[in-house]
């Protein structure tokens, strides 16, 4: 069964950068539809950005132009760097996979694969 455990959060000052790493094992990261999501406590889990087996990036509004997200084959390996990070980006952050290219990226519950979260505080 494919595994995710994702390291890099921390604590940050507003405007600072952090880049969030997934580490996939017993799967080919290129092989699936990978997503990066985030939940604070009593909201949703909600999508932040995706990207597909053929490359193909997705993001959710409020992240556009800070983060970027990106994979590297030869480690399986997938990233989130955020840049000018606010502080309504704190939140614990999740990686996820999933086989079917054709759900919404955004939607949480087609996503079969979840790592355990790291914790991401940006203050002001």
């Amino acid at each position: 069964q494919i595994q995710l455990v994702e390291s890099g959060g921390g604590s940050v000052q507003a405007g600072g950068s952090l880049r969030l790493s997934c580490a996939v094992s017993r799967s080919a990261i290129n092989s699936r539809q990978m997503g990066w999501f985030r939940q604070t406590p009593g909201r949703l889990r909600e999508g932040v950005a995706a990207i597909y087996s053929d490359g193909s990036i997705a993001y959710t509004d409020p992240v556009k132009g800070r983060f970027t997200i990106s994979r590297d084959n030869a480690k399986n390996t997938m990233y989130l760097q955020m840049n000018s990070l606010k502080p309504e980006d704190t939140a614990m952050y999740y990686c996820a996979a999933r086989d079917n290219r054709w759900l919404p990226w955004e939607s949480p519950s087609n996503y079969d694969y979840w790592g355990q979260g790291t914790q991401v505080t940006v203050s002001s």
